[in-house]
């Protein structure tokens, strides 16, 4: 490699075709480890499952690395895990350890000293452990539970050094146990969103359309409404829409989109219109308990841009718009 960086160049389509490869392969390497799965995968989840502590992952380097994020993942999706340092463990951090945890080891070569070295403690704890290797006759292999095989033909490294496609094949069976175990315990949106609640998504996901919608100065009409008293009613409510009330019954809806049609199709005497004419009746509504998830979902899928927020008593309480977040 040159000494100066700055020099060093490489032509886009070689660029481009470097990136294809490493993706293919990945992705080839990938189905092949779906392809191996077997009973010992099921067994690694139930121990997961019956687990009374924590699910602890430990790694060096780079398979550490992607340990704390099959750590946060668990922790995230109802398993409660965390990450121990194998070094920091021999030093004093194995008083982290509960008997009643679980340890999910990581070691490509399963040969890593750090991690080795702890095994005689958790054995003496009393602790189920779980291998992730790419060498199921490794001395780590040996001494677990239950072993996650997730060998590789090679790295994608052009020099098959660094740790490319067996940090991928990690993360990626980490990921697999996450969602066989949230399977398992049918962990919902609202599960997930108890565990990130300082997140968008989570705001989201515990968010219900009385938190979003507008309540004040709803744009209420008559069916004998007249158009011109409608537009001013609209243009007050600035909402691009005004709620048709009988007897204190929701009863239509019309909007600025309607307003434009109407005008395109008969122009002559519309303003003398009155709303029982022109407004869509029985317009869609939705209940202000609803969450604000399924709000947009129906919105998209029916294409409208707002809803009528009802309570119980089926009485208007607020407007919805798509893009109240």
């Amino acid at each position: 490699m040159s000494d100066t960086l700055s020099s060093v160049s490489c032509s886009t389509d070689t660029l481009i075709d470097s990136a294809k490869t490493t993706l293919k392969t990945q992705g080839q390497a990938l189905m092949g480890l779906a392809e191996r799965i077997d009973t010992q995968f099921s067994d690694a989840v139930n121990m997961a499952l019956n687990c009374r502590g924590r699910v602890i992952i430990c790694g060096m380097g780079k398979s550490g690395i992607v340990g704390k994020k099959i750590a946060a993942t668990l922790a995230s999706t109802g398993t409660p895990s965390f990450f121990m340092h194998p070094g920091e463990a021999f030093h004093g951090d194995l008083g982290m350890v509960h008997p009643d945890d679980l340890l999910i080891l990581i070691s490509y070569s399963g040969e890593t000293e750090e991690v080795i070295r702890l095994l005689p403690s958790l054995k003496s704890f009393g602790n189920q452990s779980i291998a992730i290797v790419g060498n199921s006759q490794s001395t780590l292999a040996k001494h677990c539970d239950s072993v996650l095989d997730i060998a590789i033909d090679r790295e994608v490294c052009p020099n098959n050094l660094a740790p490319t496609t067996s940090t991928t094949m990690t993360i990626a069976m980490g990921d697999a146990l996450a969602v066989a175990l949230m399977q398992c315990r049918d962990f919902q949106p609202q599960d997930f969103a108890r565990f990130h609640p300082g997140g968008s998504l989570g705001r989201k996901l515990l968010t219900r359309v009385r938190d979003l919608m507008h309540k004040d100065n709803l744009p209420f009409c008559t069916p004998d409404t007249s158009l011109q008293e409608a537009i001013a009613v609209m243009t007050k409510g600035r909402k691009g829409v005004v709620l048709v009330k009988e007897n204190e019954r929701l009863v239509g809806i019309f909007t600025d989109g309607d307003l434009r049609r109407s005008m395109l199709h008969d122009a002559a005497g519309m303003l003398t219109k009155t709303m029982a004419e022109l407004m869509t009746a029985n317009p869609k509504t939705i209940s202000q308990e609803t969450m604000i998830v399924e709000a947009e979902e129906r919105m998209l899928r029916d294409k409208i841009t707002l809803l009528v927020a009802v309570d119980d008593a089926q009485n208007v309480v607020g407007l919805l718009e798509i893009y109240d977040r």
